[in-house]
């Protein structure tokens, strides 16, 4: 399955009833792998989680964890980059050069990086004195 259909198939299964603003993301991990996920949403608006932090989890969940490229899907008039909370995550398992791909579900699309989205990002090299 490509990173686009896994993303606009789980989207549909996001959990959004107080926005009824369904995200679907896709990621590709190092060993090839797709692992998918959707926002879930919950009434107390900070406890949800983003469709990112979901296919991270179930990338690591199944024992991977670096990511190889992404793909972001949601039902917007232009292509949604992930918050600020997704960007630092996708950079703890990917490289500043994985290919992020945002999209909307009539097609448009906007090709960036990690980097691209989290210049100066704070990483593992900061901690080294600690």
């Amino acid at each position: 399955m490509t990173l686009k259909n896994a993303a606009l198939s789980v989207r549909e299964k996001a959990y959004a009833p107080y926005s009824n603003f369904k995200v679907g993301a896709a990621i590709r991990s190092a060993d090839g792998e797709v692992y998918s996920g959707c926002n879930v949403e919950n009434v107390a608006y900070p406890e949800g989680t983003c469709a990112e932090a979901g296919a991270i989890a179930a990338m690591v969940a199944a024992g991977e964890q670096e990511l190889s490229e992404v793909y972001v899907v949601a039902s917007s008039p232009q292509p949604v980059p992930p918050c600020g909370g997704c960007r630092q995550k996708l950079a703890e398992f990917g490289k500043r050069d994985v290919k992020v791909t945002l999209a909307t579900v009539d097609g448009a699309e906007f090709v960036t990086s990690i980097g691209q989205l989290l210049p100066g990002a704070f990483d593992a090299s900061h901690m080294e004195d600690v």
